[in-house]
């Protein structure tokens, strides 16, 4: 197995060079052109996905946080009614806290899929 990957380089170079110059020339543009490129860009593009999903995870925090923000201005509520005005007033401050942290993880997420 190793002899064989050690072989078929050698094989194709000492090719190449008992080869007239036009076929040695058009040998060595579809070796470039089998690259894997294309392999990278797959690998590439996978990690930019994977990324961009768990930059998104924020948002899913985002949800729970304006969750705990209303539930607690319903019990604060229930307990006094009288503060209701100062409860809304900090429960409006803390939805737009836990808004603002999803709403930069989703544009982290969009940076990471559209970089490069």
């Amino acid at each position: 197995m190793y002899c064989q990957r050690l072989a078929v380089p050698l094989a194709r170079s000492i090719i190449a060079q008992r080869a007239p110059l036009a076929l040695r020339a058009e040998g060595a543009l579809a070796a470039r052109c089998l690259h894997t490129s294309v392999a990278r860009k797959d690998i590439d593009s996978a990690a930019k996905y994977i990324g961009a999903g768990a930059a998104t995870v924020g948002v899913a925090g985002s949800g729970a946080g304006i969750g705990n923000v209303f539930g607690a201005l319903v019990i604060g509520y229930a307990r006094n009614p009288s503060l209701k005005q100062q409860l809304f007033s900090y429960a409006i401050l803390g939805f737009a806290l836990s808004e603002a942290m999803g709403l930069f993880c989703l544009t982290m997420a969009f940076m990471i899929l559209f970089a490069l």
